[in-house]
């Protein structure tokens, strides 16, 4: 998959609403969502011995990247391990499947799972898991609703009800304790396309669309992740 942009914005209850009102007339809903057009996710994000991932992220470096594993709707039917690689506001991904069984050894810290897989990737992991010392950093929940037009490959998100799950060992579990990460009322929109957003597209978002930041699901959580290692010390 090549470079896409991808903008990010924090937006509010009645900044969402306006903007949803215009898109889902216009704009396709997503094919994998349910009736009201949401699916869960949750990702287990990586990091190394120095938390590279997470200091990369908050200092801003141009050229950064994270290692996850995601599921969808709390199931184990569908399980992506993943690379994203930043460059400044375009972004790529690299992911190969994983089973459950595969899953469950990576979260426990076995990479030998992934012994016999012929899988570039996959190598690629393994090397990268095995130098850095990789270990499960902190979870990442949410619930996504998506809307896409062909023109430019669009893809806008509104990530809604963020949280931060802490024990690793829960990461299929429904019920996985999680904190919350943002205020309820706020949500988190991505806008990716590939060379060009169409004007009447970004006709869609404006004026309500808020300055953009360079806000990071994963770096919300991980904070909070540190911050209840140091309350339980």
């Amino acid at each position: 998959m090549g470079f896409r942009h991808e903008l990010k914005f924090q937006v509010n209850e009645g900044q969402y609403r306006l903007m949803r009102a215009r898109m889902r007339h216009i704009l396709r809903a997503d094919r994998h969502a349910d009736r009201r057009n949401e699916y869960h996710i949750r990702s287990l994000y990586f990091d190394d011995f120095a938390n590279r991932a997470f200091f990369e992220k908050l200092a801003g470096v141009h050229d950064r990247e994270k290692y996850r594993i995601r599921i969808y709707n709390f199931s184990d039917s569908v399980i992506h391990l993943e690379r994203k690689l930043k460059r400044g506001d375009v972004a790529t991904k690299s992911r190969a499947s994983l089973t459950r069984d595969e899953t469950e050894g990576l979260v426990g810290g076995d990479l030998r799972v992934l012994w016999g897989r012929e899988d570039e990737f996959l190598g690629e992991f393994y090397v990268a898991a095995r130098l850095g010392a990789f270990r499960p950093a902190v979870v990442v929940d949410y619930v996504r609703e998506a809307y896409t037009y062909p023109l430019g490959n669009v893809r806008i998100t509104f990530d809604k009800q963020l949280s931060a799950g802490f024990d690793v060992r829960h990461f299929f579990d429904r019920e996985m304790f999680t904190v919350g990460a943002m205020d309820g009322t706020e949500m988190i929109m991505e806008v990716k396309f590939d060379e060009f957003l169409p004007g009447f597209v970004r006709g869609l978002l404006l004026p309500t669309v808020p300055p953009r930041m360079a806000i990071s699901k994963f770096a919300l959580c991980r904070s909070l992740a540190d911050r209840n290692q140091w309350e339980d010390m």
